[in-house]
């Protein structure tokens, strides 16, 4: 017949319990498995998101590319998707790699953070562009449509890859040199791309603020704009989502202690290069309209196109929208 526990024995056996669960989880071998498993939990999803994004990336891309006449807003789309798809390829790229486990080092550390920061930057750069351009059609929209040059478009997003490509191709070709003064000089770049950040960022900021103020003052009128709101929404995920990657990257340099861990900035910054074809094709749809609509029409309203008889113009719902066509 067994006999009951006493409440001395009880108080001992939970004594005990309580001790291994604190001794288990000081384990280091516990704690460095429950790393890995939160790691690969959050490379999974990184992986599901990037391959969605890159499927939505492609087909704007496609549309951009091929089956939508150019405009100057339409230019900066076009090279904002090419820039996420680049990055959801790559982040996809490293994600299996470190699933697999079989990665050298050097990638890992280097080449891996050079080539997701390449895209990053040339994104963030092509947001703040977007955003000014579009600040700039409210605030002065007659100098704006008459004096715009007519290859601003391309000729900033060439600048643009050119200078990001130029930066990170520099950095890791100064990372294999044991000159003293190319050590010096490989050095000092982090300071360059955190200035770099940091001036992107305001610039994004104070724009976007201007844009948020005259959309608030129009909406009492009339409907925003839709060109706003993609670009608004835009910046708006990139706040939430990509910038603490950007934050990581710029004080990693500098030996600053993050509060968030690297590879989740990294899945916070897939979801926002895979949000974007989501936010042109959820403006352009009407939902009022039934049956279905081909997205090569839905993403030519998205950008500000309206079709008038069979024929699409520029949306004219507000007088600062319109466009000079390159």
């Amino acid at each position: 017949m067994a006999v009951s526990p006493t409440s001395e024995q009880r108080e001992s056996i939970l004594d005990i319990t309580v001790q291994r669960r604190t001794n288990s989880s000081l384990d280091p071998v516990a704690e460095t498995f429950e790393k890995f498993v939160l790691d690969y939990v959050v490379d999974i999803f990184s992986l599901v998101i990037a391959l969605v994004g890159l499927v939505g990336n492609s087909i704007v891309l496609w549309l951009l590319g091929f089956h939508i006449q150019r405009s100057p807003f339409s230019v900066y789309i076009l090279n904002l998707a090419g820039s996420d798809a680049l990055f959801l390829c790559t982040c996809f790229g490293v994600c299996m790699w470190e699933i697999v486990g079989n990665l050298n080092p050097l990638f890992l550390d280097l080449l891996g953070p050079c080539i997701l920061n390449l895209p990053y930057c040339v994104g963030l750069s092509l947001l703040a562009s977007i955003s000014t351009e579009r600040c700039l059609s409210v605030l002065f929209p007659i100098w704006y449509r008459c004096h715009r040059p007519k290859h601003t478009s391309v000729a900033v997003c060439a600048i643009l890859w050119a200078l990001s490509s130029l930066f990170w191709g520099t950095l890791v070709a100064l990372h294999f040199l044991e000159n003293h003064h190319v050590f010096i000089f490989y050095h000092a770049l982090p300071f360059v791309e955190s200035g770099w950040f940091v001036l992107l960022t305001c610039v994004l900021c104070v724009s976007s603020l201007t844009l948020v103020l005259r959309v608030q003052c129009s909406s009492k009128r009339r409907r925003p704009p839709r060109l706003y709101l993609l670009v608004l929404l835009a910046v708006l995920l990139f706040l939430l989502f990509g910038l603490p990657l950007g934050i990581i990257d710029a004080t990693w340099f500098f030996g600053m202690y993050s509060l968030m861990p690297y590879r989740l900035s990294r899945l916070l910054a897939c979801v926002n290069s895979s949000s974007n074809p989501f936010i042109y094709f959820f403006l352009g749809i009407q939902w009022h309209r039934r049956g279905r609509e081909p997205l090569r029409v839905v993403l030519q309203r998205a950008l500000g196109e309206e079709q008038e008889g069979g024929v699409w113009v520029r949306d004219t719902s507000h007088p600062n929208t319109l466009d000079k066509l390159s």
